[in-house]
């Protein structure tokens, strides 16, 4: 029987993995766990995964490039998560391992989390709930209504294309910029990116993240905002130049922000920021519900299945230079 470690901590296994999806993966595989509640570092993941032929990796555990000529039995890196950002690909697959990912199965999370912030910014709903549990009588500040006011989406991949028609649906005004994707739908405006940022009253932030949109939304992206407009970021913390935006926050350039993501560990956002008037933060959590986690445990679970069985799994990204087979 195969061998395969599950790098996820105690923590990570009950809230980003699930029993049932390790029960399964434990009728395909032997199953070996991380049990302490640290990550598992470069020296330690080696150590964990001797004589392991599957590593099936949470999003916190890096594999850097010097990993795979210690691990010769390893044949697939499995990542249970969209971003393999910090797997070293061309390092793996110089060594003949596979990688895969798994597909985004947070889409619907995510857009209802953004929901949720477009409805907050706009009415302070956490703001004055702050102000009750700390005993204190909060201003009622006059609120604006979504209906008639513009959303500017950059990026325009899955959860773009299911949160324009929700936005729609609410009475918004919708503008796409992404230089990658085609708008056909001719209830929503493919404008450029300095146009969205000139025009809308929520600038939503779903773009990719690479080292073409790093730093994305800079001191320059900020100032092209109007000064009542709200900015949203649930995609990546890389996306964004964070001394920009604190600037532009305690200056008055812009109204407010909303982050579900940053530069701190976990791709949290980052607590100096979070602590801003004006700003709504939430811990990484626009994926974390019992369905989105699922279905992506659930996918790698698959991936696990097509592997016993001497096959190309679903999600790999590098087969065509995988040579340490099953």
């Amino acid at each position: 029987m195969l061998k395969l470690l599950l790098t996820h901590t105690p923590h990570m296994r009950r809230h980003y993995y699930g029993e049932r999806a390790l029960a399964a993966l434990g009728e395909l595989v032997e199953v070996r766990l991380h049990e302490s509640d640290a990550a598992l570092g470069a020296a330690e993941l080696v150590a964990a995964a001797r004589d392991v032929d599957i590593i099936l990796a949470d999003r916190m555990t890096a594999a850097p490039g010097e990993i795979f000529a210690q691990l010769p039995n390893l044949k697939a890196l499995l990542r249970c998560a969209v971003d393999i950002r910090n797997i070293d690909l061309e390092a793996a697959s110089a060594a003949g391992v596979l990688v895969t990912r798994a597909t985004p199965g947070f889409v619907a999370s995510v857009c209802e989390l953004a929901i949720g912030y477009l409805v907050d910014l706009s009415r302070g709903i956490s703001r004055a709930t702050a102000a009750y549990q700390a005993g204190r009588t909060p201003e009622a500040h006059m609120g604006r209504q979504l209906a008639s006011s513009t959303l500017g989406i950059i990026g325009y991949g899955a959860i773009g294309r299911q949160l324009a028609p929700i936005a729609l649906a609410l009475g918004m005004e919708v503008l796409i910029a992404d230089p990658y994707a085609t708008v056909e739908d001719a209830r929503f405006a493919q404008v450029g990116f300095d146009d969205l940022l000139a025009r809308s009253d929520y600038v939503l932030c779903l773009a990719v993240a690479t080292e073409e949109t790093e730093n994305l939304m800079d001191a320059k992206a900020f100032g092209r905002m109007k000064p009542s407009a709200y900015f949203l970021n649930v995609s990546r913390g890389n996306l964004v130049d964070e001394t920009a935006l604190a600037a532009a926050l305690s200056d008055g350039t812009i109204a407010g922000a909303a982050l579900d993501v940053g530069r701190a560990p976990d791709q949290m956002p980052t607590p100096a920021l979070a602590r801003l008037p004006g700003v709504i933060a939430t811990p990484h959590i626009g994926g974390l519900t019992p369905s989105a986690i699922e279905h992506q445990a659930l996918d790698t679970v698959g991936q696990v299945a097509a592997l016993v069985r001497g096959e190309v799994p679903p999600g790999a990204v590098n087969h065509d230079r995988w040579i340490r087979r099953i």
